[in-house]
């Protein structure tokens, strides 16, 4: 069993992140908790029916994400001899992101570095910025 386990912010695009957690996983022993986090904002000025119908769009998009996105790529690291789970979750990814580490006791947090709009989102994007500030877990930024 597993002493460590690393958390992975993964945004669906920066596979870096995951293949670089990956292998310090399989070096260490940890095992890996993959977070995609999708934003999603609720409108609080919708119809009861609009409001039911982005309900069912956002489990389609739920699904979607777990099938085309999260299960490929926990079965290519459990293949491996990882210990691997992911979840998919709705709203701040800082927030929730530091919840899950929270939860599952994580004691390294991995995060891809991305933005393409400003030397500033170059360096540290919103989401790797907002998380070195916030954690106290060791934090990896993977270029």
């Amino acid at each position: 069993m597993a002493d460590e386990t690393f958390v992975v912010a993964y945004d669906g695009q920066d596979r870096g992140v995951v293949d670089y957690a990956r292998v310090r996983a399989k070096a260490s022993g940890a095992r890996l908790h993959i977070v995609h986090v999708l934003i999603w904002s609720p409108y609080s000025f919708l119809s009861a029916e609009e409001l039911e119908e982005r309900r069912m769009r956002r489990r389609e998009e739920l699904e979607r994400a777990r099938v085309m996105l999260l299960d490929p790529l926990v079965a290519e690291i459990a293949a491996d001899g990882i210990t691997v789970e992911c979840e998919i979750r709705f709203g701040s990814p800082v927030d929730l992101i530091l919840a899950v580490a929270e939860k599952q006791q994580a004691t390294m947090i991995f995060v891809g570095r991305s933005g393409k709009r400003s030397i500033h989102n170059r360096i540290f994007g919103s989401v790797t910025m907002g998380l070195a500030q916030a954690t106290t877990l060791p934090t990896v930024i993977v270029p």
